[in-house]
């Protein structure tokens, strides 16, 4: 099949790969993204990087605390000047006052919740013509806690980051230290016993693969390669597991022997990072697809 420039761009977003391999990963693939991410990382030529560090869109993420119950949210604007506007401030402000008072699970009942000036997408579209850039709710959460739990907040960058923890314990220093981990560095799971079963056999076939078409290890016996697999899976494992992770604050300790040293346990977590995901049009990739037409 043939393959476009667009696909092409996604996958070296994904990847990091270079473009004549992203291509080639794409016919092989028939154009599959997922699959072509997939051999790319079998081939050793890519990381499985994250796409968000190469996609930005402009906005903020704020969080409101309201006794045990929490608010976190993203709006999002066209240019980042409008994001530093004092009216599109109060129009986080007034989302996340109307967010944190409702039971709101989706955007679309977000939007229906009432405000002074009608409903929440009406506040919303009253905005965007009074500050002329189109201005969305892209998402939100609204999270609940127990009487022997703490909210842990942090907001990096202004609120291009935002992370909210749910920790059971005593020390507000502990929960806010474990938002500042989520945020910096970025895990997706609280421990590995919250991974689904099929992320974990998804990451043993790529190890798998890795270790089948290193040829340094080709002479190895199959329980050696075995052993290095599981080596390999567990180390890749651990960096998307909260507890796991190296402490940011003492990296000779992992967060799991932190939260048990100050008698504390995470309970959940939630990270936005703005414009992750999103594409924004770019002006200078012509060049690039006339090096790959060559």
């Amino acid at each position: 099949m043939a393959i476009t420039a667009k696909q092409v761009k996604e996958l070296r977003e994904l990847t990091g790969a270079g473009m004549m391999d992203c291509k080639k990963a794409l016919v092989e693939c028939d154009g599959d993204i997922k699959k072509a991410t997939d051999w790319l990382r079998e081939q050793g030529i890519a990381k499985a990087t994250k796409k968000a560090s190469r996609i930005a869109a402009e906005g903020l993420s704020r969080i409101l605390i309201d006794g045990n119950k929490a608010a976190i949210v993203e709006i999002n604007s066209e240019t980042d000047f409008v994001a530093k506007n004092d009216k599109f401030l109060a129009l986080l402000d007034t989302t996340l006052k109307t967010l944190i008072g409702s039971d709101a699970k989706t955007v679309e009942e977000a939007l229906a919740l009432t405000t002074e000036e009608g409903t929440l997408n009406d506040t919303i579209i009253n905005a965007t013509a009074v500050i002329g850039e189109k201005i969305t709710l892209r998402r939100f959460e609204i999270v609940d806690k127990a009487d022997d739990e703490l909210f842990g907040s942090y907001i990096h960058q202004g609120g291009r980051i935002a992370a909210l923890t749910v920790v059971k314990g005593t020390d507000p220093q502990v929960a806010k230290n474990m938002a500042m981990q989520v945020a910096s560095m970025n895990p997706t799971y609280v421990s590995r016993n919250d991974m689904p079963a099929d992320i974990i056999d998804h990451e043993r076939s790529i190890q798998q693969s890795l270790v089948a078409n290193d040829a340094s290890l080709a002479n190895k016996p199959e329980k050696v390669k075995a052993g290095i697999v599981e080596g390999r899976l567990s180390k890749s494992l651990q960096d998307m597991c909260l507890v796991d992770q190296e402490f940011f604050l003492d990296t000779n300790m992992k967060c799991g022997a932190y939260l048990k040293e100050n008698n504390s346990s995470v309970r959940c977590f939630v990270k936005y990072t703005v414009g992750e995901g999103i594409e924004k049009k770019e002006e200078n990739f012509a060049a690039e697809v006339a090096a790959m037409a060559k």
